[in-house]
């Protein structure tokens, strides 16, 4: 590994403040953005919808996070009416989480207005950073996660 290790504490040090800086700020922007819905209900709401419906026990187990905890937030998201429940066509006493309609459209009007900040924080990037910084993203939020399809080959 190259760098002392001085050298790496620093950059360690720089990325854990930066990481934490990222997330209150993500925090804030979904306050923002959709003010009834917490950061948590969003993700699982959008999660839900990248794996075109899935399983309570799923969300618990990719987030890491209590069963209760994520029963709470769908709560949260049936409530307001943007998550519902079907039977899996395999085994009808699994249930099945989807988007509803309204979930789909609040996903989309949120991800085109974050797309819009991604965009113009990230706007005097060139494509190489860009790429570059999606890689190592990609590469950190697989580390030690071998089941992840984000995980980086070669």
């Amino acid at each position: 590994m190259p760098g002392t290790p001085g050298e790496r504490e620093e950059s360690l040090d720089v990325i854990q403040r930066e990481l934490t800086a990222f997330a209150r700020r993500a925090r804030a922007a979904a306050a923002r953005l959709h003010p009834e819905l917490p950061l948590v209900s969003y993700t699982l709401l959008a999660h839900i919808d990248d794996q075109h419906g899935c399983r309570a026990t799923d969300l618990a187990a990719h987030y890491m996070l209590d069963k209760s905890t994520v029963s709470r937030q769908l709560g949260t998201l049936e409530k307001l009416g943007l998550v519902e429940r079907h039977p899996d066509p395999g085994d009808h006493r699994i249930q099945v989480l989807h988007p509803t309609e309204s979930g789909t459209q609040a996903l989309a009007s949120t991800q085109a207005s974050r797309r819009a900040a991604y965009q113009e924080r990230l706007a005097d990037w060139t494509a190489e950073d860009l790429a570059l910084f999606a890689t190592h993203l990609l590469r950190y939020n697989s580390a030690g996660d071998p089941d992840s399809p984000q995980q980086p080959t070669g």
